[in-house]
Parts: structure tokens; sequence; C-alpha cells
């Protein structure tokens, strides 16, 4: 390849000065510490100011209001309200209890109810840092009274807690069927979900048992029959969840969005009316709590939106296509070229934007390749949980860290291990289709 070849590539992908003027302000406005959110809103605006033919700050809020106009995006509250009211209604004890009769008596065995209990967990909440704040908040105390290092507790429960994002519900997949202009459908993106969230929670539990063994952490406590019973029988309203949002889903009784407001309504009887854990008189905080959760995300994903809409106005997204398919036209490289740029933009910025600007650009190119969008939803997701667990932006990461009183230095060089977990389970969904396809094709969501 000659220089004047690169320079073309080069070209060809920042080939606007609005788009460069994109990138820099939002990069520097980065590393001022400005939020994100307000990141992309004010770099869009320059863009849009460098391009001339609109009025730039009417059409940022337009692209803004419109980008949140959507009825989809409804479940995000709904499914954000469900989790904090679980978080406060002892649902977590119930399942960690149900996780210790499952795997507490094995060799590291609170290790593998950690990973357990963040896997159920975040397939009723739909969130990392629910997972982490209700799992994390009793079995890290509960791991270093019984002689596990803090920062390997730590390091557990900040990588299982990603796990909730894969196995569904999961407010990501609703963000990236949005960003797909509804190509994929949130019930099939559900579906795929299940075994790669599982196979990265198997991944994890491995790595906490080498580690176990190695350190000769001890082992749990054995149950008898009765009290094993006991547990499971008390761990079913809260599991029945998963069967009653998503089994709605997948029989058609109601969309995600109807679905995510029945389990509101589900985990208010659990939590207020039958385990009697929230009181009436904390309900006005929940729905406080809910409303600042929401108010940050919907922020996000207009501003996004806005951010994605110059980006595609420039060709950027095909730009880039052209120059990657020219670089190489072997699939398995472009794919390790396109992971590897994903692990590098979930350490600087949030879920919910990548989602929402990388979707489109790298659409286009998979595609080509053949990779169905489903699949690349899922490695999409992957890459960004990875993101989760890493400085600098790593919000599960300093939440972890936060509850075990412990430092993220400290906390790096215990997560290494199951960094290489999570990124082994990544690839072999990246190259293994079948894995996150499978059960969307046996349930017919996909052809």
């Amino acid at each position: 390849m000659t220089i004047l070849e690169v320079d073309q590539k080069f070209e060809r992908c920042f080939v606007s000065f609005p788009i460069l003027i994109l990138v820099l302000s939002f990069f520097v406005l980065l590393v001022l510490n400005v939020p994100v959110a307000f990141c992309m809103g004010i770099s869009t605006v320059l863009a849009l100011l460098a391009m001339g033919d609109l009025p730039a700050f009417v059409a940022t809020a337009h692209k803004i209001a419109t980008g949140i106009d959507s009825f989809t995006l409804l479940a995000i509250p709904f499914f954000i309200l469900s989790g904090l009211m679980m978080g406060h209604g002892g649902i977590a004890q119930r399942l960690i209890d149900f996780a210790n009769v499952a795997v507490g008596r094995f060799r590291g065995g609170l290790a593998f109810v950690n990973v357990l209990t963040c896997m159920l967990f975040g397939a009723i909440s739909g969130s990392a840092t629910a997972a982490i704040s209700a799992i994390g908040g009793f079995m890290v105390p509960l791991m270093n009274k019984m002689g596990y290092n803090r920062e390997f507790n730590a390091s557990v429960t900040i990588s299982a807690a990603t796990t909730g994002l894969l196995i569904p519900p999961s407010n990501s997949m609703i963000v990236y069927s949005l960003a797909t202009g509804g190509l994929v459908s949130i019930a099939a993106l559900f579906m795929a979900g299940y075994i790669p969230g599982i196979l990265t929670g198997v991944a994890l539990m491995v790595v906490s048992g080498i580690v176990s063994v190695r350190k000769n952490y001890g082992k749990g406590e054995k149950y008898a029959l009765k009290e094993s019973v006991v547990r499971f029988l008390r761990a079913i309203p809260p599991l029945l969840l998963v069967f009653i949002v998503v089994g709605g889903i997948l029989i058609g009784w109601f969309t995600p969005t109807e679905a995510s407001a029945i389990g509101v309504l589900y985990t208010f009887v659990l939590a207020v009316l039958i385990y009697k854990e929230v009181k009436i008189r904390d309900i006005p905080k929940i729905l406080l709590q809910c409303g600042f959760t929401t108010s940050v995300v919907f922020l996000l994903i207009g501003t996004s939106m806005a951010m994605s809409w110059v980006l595609a106005a420039e060709n950027v997204p095909q730009n880039i296509s052209a120059s990657l398919m020219e670089l190489t036209d072997n699939k398995f490289l472009i794919l390790l070229i396109i992971n590897a740029l994903l692990l590098v933009v979930g350490c600087f910025m949030d879920m919910t934007p990548a989602i929402l600007i990388f979707t489109p650009i790298f659409l286009p190119v998979i595609q080509k390749l053949g990779m169905h969008p489903l699949h690349f939803g899922i490695i999409l997701i992957m890459n960004l949980n990875i993101g989760l667990c890493t400085p600098p932006v790593g919000t599960a990461l300093f939440l972890g860290c936060g509850i075990a009183e412990t430092t993220v230095t400290k906390v790096i060089r215990h997560i290494l291990p199951f960094f290489l977990a999570m990124i082994a389970a990544l690839l072999i969904c990246v190259y293994v289709p079948a894995i996150t396809m499978w059960l969307p094709k046996v349930l017919d969501f996909v052809k």
C-alpha cells in the first residue's frame, strides 16, 4: 500500500471539516471532565455551526427531542423502577440464599454464589449498577469475613454484575434495537442474550474457582434437604418475574414496554405487599431516584441521536465501512479490528451513547461481512460490558470499589483474570455465531 493510498483512506474517513470539529471538541470536553451528554450536545452544535446549513441550536434541540420520542423507550424507566424496587425489597437476599444452596458448598463457594446471584439479579433487574449495589453490599462484607481477599471479592462482583446486561431484560438491548431503526426486534435480542450471558458467567466462575483453589479460600456450608427446599421456594417469586416479562413478550401477550410496566407492578406487590421490605413512605424516594436516573439516560440518548445524525449526514459510516473493507478482505481480521476498537471505546464512553453512536457506524461493515445485526448487537454489548469494568470511565469498577471500601489501583491486579475470561467468552461468541443465533432461530425470531 502506497503513502498516497493511506492518505486517501484517511481523507475518506475524515473528509469534512465539521466532523473534525465534532471529534476534536468531543474529546477535548471529555478530557476536561465535562459530562458525556454535554460533550455530545456541545460538539454536535459546533459541528452544525461548521456545516452552516441549519440553525445549529434549533436543529440540535429538535434531534434531541425526536431522539427520545419513542414508545419503545418507555420501557427503560419502568425497568429502572423495577430494579430499584428489587434492590430495596429484600429480593437480593432471597436470591443469595438460593445461590448458596446451589453452589455454595464448593471450594470458593461464596465466589460462585456471588457470580450466580449477580446473574440471577441481573436477569431480573437488567442493571449492572443495581446488581453491584444489592449483591455486593451483602456478599463483599460476608466474603471478607470468611477470609477471602477484599480486592478479589470486589473483582468478582464487578465483573459478574455485567452479565445482567446480556441476560434479559436489558435496557442496553432496547437501546440497540432503537439504534438499528427497528432492524432487530427487542424480543429477538432478549433471546439471543441468554447463552452468551450464561457463557460469560461460567467463564467467571472458572476463574473464581482457580483463584480460590490457589489461595485456599474456604468452602461454604452444606444445607439439609428441608432447608434447601425452603430456600428454593423463597426464590421462586422473584424468579417468576423473568418468565412473566420475557414469557409474555414471547407469547405475544404484551409489548416490551407493556412488559416493563407489568414488571413494576409485580415487584411492587412483592416488595411492598408480600415481603413488606419497602414501606409506602419509601415510594416517593424510590420514584425520585428513578426519575433522576431516567433523566440522565434519556439525555444521553437524545444527545447521542443528535450526534449520530451529524455523523450520518457527513457519510462517516459509509466512509469507515469502505476503508475497513479496503484495508483487508479477511472477515476474521476485520471482526478482530472492530472488537479491539469497541473495547477501547468502552474504556472511555458510557454504554448508552456508545451503542447509539457506533451502531450506525459499524452496522454497514458487519452487514457487508455477512454477520447478522442480531449477532453484532450481542457482540457490541459484550465489548462494552468489559468497558464498564475498566478505567477511566468504568461505572461498575468505581461503584464496586466504593462498596468494597478499596481502591481502583488495588483492584486492577485482581480483576485482570476476570477481564481475560470475559474476553475469551467474547471471542467465542464472535467466531461461533450459533451461540448467539441458535435460540432466536429455534423460537423463530430470525430466519
